[in-house]
């Protein structure tokens, strides 16, 4: 480290902040928090003075002005959790969950299966349920009685799932309890191994006995620098590769997701002149991806071939690795 390096980094030790903070925001901020306490504690003493009943949550959400940030706080549901809620529902145009969430009350002018979805903005659906009953109605059935439902059982994980609870509406001390552990370990959930839809990929293969790594091409590393990184699944190693795996599962939207196409289209292009006689393969999943029609269809241009991670892809990937490396059935 020269002088000058050196001086910069004295200057970022001796100077450092640790927690930068602005008290023009923090007040307004804290103000907030509490808006949204006292919201629950009056929903608390409405429920312990008339009784668990869906007007009051209604009424909650469509009324008072922090009614579905307290909601959501007490049950641990993530805003963006509410949005693929709504979302899912708008998507599959499931019988029982349309009628649970009184769907085709939403709008006049109800989306048809086939629709072109977009996933509506926090605006959007504040807005709804402030003007449409129905709406709200819906959004309260879910907290209610979403938990009971098949698709939701079929649809969410266990995680997101156990969220609906009565229970939580109940202010119970075992189930506020349950909210807090679970926003505790929310990042550890999303990140353990086991929960990782790679890990799915690799038992794929591991089953049928075909070898495989993961890591950087040494030949693209080479060409790659600024995007250079980690091959879910090299099969069957890396200097000989015949099929090579990229799998992308997100839940939640972001603008990366465009720039994640774009890399994904140059990496291809490497690889068909590097590997020529390698498959390049996608697993791309998720109602992150579902919601941004366009990055999807620049993403999936990438590949030879995608795959989701339902049973039935599951079994066709299988079959392309059978056949590839001609297993015997």
């Amino acid at each position: 480290m020269n002088s000058a390096e050196k001086g910069k980094y004295l200057r970022i030790i001796e100077k450092n902040t640790f927690y930068i903070h602005d008290e023009e925001f923090e007040g307004p901020y804290e103000g907030y928090l509490s808006s949204i306490k006292t919201t629950l504690l009056v929903l608390k003493n409405t429920i312990e003075d008339k009784g668990l009943r869906k007007e009051i949550f209604v009424d909650l959400i469509q009324n008072k002005p922090q009614g579905l940030r307290a909601l959501l706080a007490l049950t641990g549901i993530s805003n963006e959790s509410l949005k693929r809620l709504i979302t899912l529902t708008r998507i599959i145009n499931n019988k029982e969950l349309n009628k649970l969430t009184l769907r085709d009350k939403w709008f006049e002018d109800a989306e048809k299966p086939g629709d072109e979805i977009r996933e509506w903005s926090d605006e959007t659906i504040e807005k709804l349920i402030k003007t449409n009953p129905n709406f709200a109605k819906g959004i309260v059935n879910i907290f209610f009685e979403g938990a009971a439902l098949p698709i939701l059982l079929q649809s969410l994980p266990l995680f997101e799932l156990k969220k609906l609870s009565l229970e939580k509406l109940q202010f119970k001390t075992e189930a506020l309890l349950d909210t807090l552990i679970r926003y505790k370990e929310k990042g550890s959930y999303s990140g353990l191994a086991p929960n990782n839809p790679v890990i799915i990929l690799q038992k794929t293969i591991k089953a049928l006995k075909i070898d495989f790594t993961s890591g950087d091409l040494p030949k693209l590393a080479k060409f790659l620098k600024k995007e250079k990184r980690t091959m879910d699944c090299i099969i069957p190693n890396k200097e000989n590769p015949l099929i090579i795996v990229e799998s992308s599962y997100l839940m939640t939207t972001s603008s990366g997701q465009g720039d994640k196409a774009k890399t994904e289209i140059n990496i291809a292009k490497e690889i068909k002149k590097h590997y020529p006689n390698a498959m390049f393969i996608g697993f791309i999943d998720g109602i992150g991806w579902y919601v941004r029609k366009n990055d999807l269809k620049r993403m999936v241009a990438a590949y030879d071939d995608v795959f989701t991670f339902h049973p039935d892809e599951i079994s066709r990937f299988k079959d392309l690795l059978i056949k590839v490396f001609s297993i015997k059935r």
